[in-house]
C-alpha cells in the first residue's frame, strides 16, 4: 500500500513552522490575501483557478491557510516550489508587512523548503554573503545575488559575486590595518593581502594555513570566469549551471571560514 503524502510528512517540523510564520498562517490566513485575491494569486502565478481545480485545495478545511496546506499536498512538487517562490516575492512587495526579528533565518529555511520540492537539498549557503558595512549599494548587491540564487540561477550572479568579493576583501584588509586596496588591485591581490594578515595574526594550523594560501589562486581564476563566462560582458557562452554552483560553493566556503575566524581572532 502506498503511504499517503501529507503536508506534515513532506516538510520537516521546524521548516514547516518557519514557512507558516513567513506566510502569516497562524490564524488561518495567508499573508494579506482575501478569498478573492488568494484565488487571483494562484491564477496569476501558475494559471490555476482554485474554483475549477478545487480538488487541489480540499481536505483540510476552508480557511486560506488550510487550503494552502492541502494544495501543497496535492499539486506536483515543481509547481508547489514556483508558488512558494511567488508567495515570497509577494510578501517582499508588502510595504506594511514587517520583517521578523530572525528574518534571515526564516528566509534560509523557506528557501530550503523550496529546494526540497525542487528535488535538490543542496541549496547554496548564502549566510556569508551579507552586508558588512552600511551601504545602500552593498545592500542591493547582496539582495540581487540572493535573488538569483533563490531562483536557482547561480551563473547569472557570478559577476556580482566577483564585485561583492572585491568589496569584502578590501574592507577586511582595511579593517585589520593592511592599508587601502587600490582601485586597480585585482581580486586575488586583495585576497592575498587578507590571507597574509590571517597567517601572521590568526594562529592557524599548518593545514588551515595551506588551505587559505591556496585560496589566492582560486580567486585569481575567478577573474577570467567573470570577464569571459558571465554577464559582466556580452559573452556568448556562460558557465554551466553545475559549474556555477561549484564556484559559488567554493567561494562562499572561504567567506564563511573568514567570517568565523575573523570574529575569533580579531575581536576587540
Amino acid at each position: 500500500m502506498i503511504e499517503q503524502k501529507t503536508y506534515e510528512k513532506m516538510i520537516p517540523r521546524r521548516e514547516r513552522e518557519n514557512l507558516e510564520r513567513v506566510l502569516g498562517m497562524g490564524s488561518g490566513y495567508v499573508l494579506d490575501f482575501s478569498d478573492r485575491t488568494f484565488n487571483d494569486f494562484f491564477y496569476e502565478a501558475v494559471k490555476i483557478d482554485p474554483d475549477e481545480k478545487f480538488q487541489l485545495f480540499i481536505g483540510r478545511g476552508t480557511s486560506k491557510a488550510k487550503r494552502l496546506r492541502a494544495y501543497i499536498e496535492h499539486d506536483n512538487p515543481a509547481t508547489v516550489a514556483k508558488v512558494l517562490r511567488e508567495l515570497w516575492e509577494y510578501r517582499e512587495s508588502l510595504t506594511d508587512w514587517p520583517p521578523e526579528a530572525d528574518e534571515e533565518k526564516l528566509r534560509e529555511s523557506f528557501f530550503s523548503t523550496i529546494a526540497r520540492f525542487e528535488g535538490r537539498l543542496d541549496a547554496i549557503d548564502t549566510s556569508a554573503i551579507e552586508t558588512f558595512e552600511p551601504s545602500e549599494t552593498l545592500e542591493e548587491l547582496v539582495a540581487s545575488i540572493r535573488r538569483d540564487l533563490d531562483a536557482a540561477k547561480p551563473q547569472a550572479a557570478l559577476d556580482r559575486l566577483h564585485v561583492y568579493c572585491m568589496k569584502r576583501f578590501a574592507a577586511l584588509v582595511r579593517q585589520h590595518g593592511g592599508g587601502v586596496c587600490g582601485k586597480d588591485d585585482p581580486l586575488h591581490s586583495r585576497v592575498g593581502k587578507y590571507v597574509k594578515i590571517l597567517c601572521i595574526q590568526g594562529n592557524l594550523t599548518p593545514m588551515s594555513e595551506r588551505i587559505v594560501r591556496s585560496s589566492i589562486n582560486v580567486f585569481e581564476e575567478m577573474n577570467p570566469v567573470r570577464n569571459d563566462k558571465s554577464f559582466a560582458h556580452d559573452n556568448p557562452d556562460l558557465v554551466e549551471m553545475e559549474e556555477a554552483r561549484f564556484i559559488f560553493d567554493s567561494v562562499t566556503a572561504f567567506l564563511r571560514y573568514s567570517k568565523a575566524i575573523d570574529g575569533r581572532y580579531f575581536e576587540d
